[in-house]
């Protein structure tokens, strides 16, 4: 079969590998019909060492089940199912608590540190399948594919900032980036009531989709003048919600400089640095509490989805390129580039 390697900054290819086989009874063996490349998989796009290469990618698929281990009872041969970016049980402590991605299990795991599995393939071993796999109620060729695959991340990564940053109807709301997860956090703060949602982006077919999510307002400016501007949308006072949905630090020197006192920042993009601002000047001093982390979406697939299967919300039109396999180097480049917002992959 056929799988995604990096092996080093801007350096993607596609290469055969052996079949993807059940070797637990917990296992299933899932044939992949959709997957997708995913912003954080741009991180180590501009920066991985040859050295510390080459990787399989992919941690968003949809897929066929072909395959599964003797213990395996809630998914069976034949079902279209999606999984989440991470591995788990979904019985452990943790996991009753709806924090997946700190799973207790042996074999959890984030897919991104699975060395010989990764979702930008044409199947994949899937552990722990009765807890990670969740069935779909709908074909594999449905028109609600794109958007059933944002449950696998983008969309629950936006949910999750959203709910973590308490997001209501009382709530007026800044989202940082206008990436796939930024804009479906901005759907997922309308869809959960905000009465005002600011986005801050610079791409205009970008924040045109955030608005068609829900936006009600676009500030294109960055720095002291974008602080300016999102404080004068909001009273001078800032939000009382910030949602960091980039991962470098202008962007969370950016929700500082707009986020209101007793305010929250939520962070789900994936942070680039260790150190941050969080002392009296910063945080403490104006009662503003951070909050987000890595989105447990396995917590959140079954409450999203009756909204996507009965058309309340549309999450897959943040998906504007689709290729196959071969095209998937393009792809990466395509969404470096800013060209392309994110890349659907149909093996």
């Amino acid at each position: 079969m056929r799988a995604t390697f990096m092996y080093g900054a801007g350096d993607v290819r596609i290469e055969n590998v052996p079949d993807s086989v059940v070797k637990l009874p917990t296992d299933a063996l899932v044939r992949i019909t959709a997957s997708c490349v995913c912003g954080s998989d741009l991180h180590p796009y501009a920066s991985m060492k040859p050295e510390d290469g080459p990787v399989r990618m992919g941690h968003e698929f949809i897929g066929i089940v072909e395959a599964t281990g003797s213990e395996v009872t809630t998914v069976k041969k034949g079902d279209t199912v999606v999984a989440p970016f991470a591995i788990s049980d979904n019985t452990c402590v943790f996991c009753r608590e709806r924090l997946h991605t700190s799973c207790a299990h042996p074999q959890a795991n984030l897919w991104d540190d699975e060395l010989e599995e990764g979702g930008q393939a044409e199947a994949v071993r899937v552990p722990l399948a009765d807890g990670t796999l969740v069935k779909l109620p709908v074909a594999p060729d449905s028109a609600l594919i794109p958007s059933l695959l944002t449950l696998s991340d983008v969309l629950g990564t936006g949910h999750h900032a959203a709910v973590a940053g308490g997001v209501d109807e009382r709530t007026h709301v800044t989202v940082i980036g206008d990436g796939a997860v930024g804009l479906l956090a901005v759907l997922s703060a309308r869809r959960l009531g905000a009465e005002r949602i600011i986005l801050m982006g610079r791409h205009r077919a970008r924040t045109d989709l955030g608005r068609a999510f829900g936006a009600t307002d676009v500030v294109s400016a960055r720095g002291e003048e974008g602080t300016a501007r999102v404080r004068e949308l909001s009273g001078g006072h800032g939000t009382h919600v910030v949602i960091e949905a980039v991962g470098h630090m202008p962007a969370y020197e950016q929700a500082l400089g707009v986020i209101r006192p007793g305010g929250v920042i939520s962070r789900v993009g994936v942070p680039q640095y260790e150190q941050a601002p969080i002392g009296f000047g910063s945080l403490f001093g104006h009662n503003i509490r951070l909050a987000g982390g890595v989105a447990p979406v396995r917590a959140y697939i079954e409450e999203l989805m009756p909204d996507i299967v009965e058309g309340v919300i549309e999450p897959g039109k943040v998906f504007d390129t689709m290729t196959d396999l071969d095209g998937v180097p393009a792809g990466y480049r395509a969404m470096a580039d800013r060209t392309s917002l994110k890349v659907l992959v149909k093996p």
